[in-house]
């Protein structure tokens, strides 16, 4: 499998806002990354909503 084609500061972003390594992002396939990305922002969208109930 080709490692995925994204820009140095992409990954980079990724990275961080995943708190993985870079060289995961890059071996990990795209659909799994959105995934984590999508359960990231559903977890902090419930939090800002129970935030906000208090």
């Amino acid at each position: 499998m080709r490692p995925n084609q994204f820009s140095a500061e992409t990954a980079r972003k990724i990275a961080e806002k995943l708190n993985m390594p870079i060289e995961h992002i890059v071996h990990t396939p795209p659909q799994v990354i959105m995934e984590k990305i999508s359960e990231l922002e559903k977890k902090e969208e419930e939090e800002m909503m129970e935030k906000n109930n208090k």
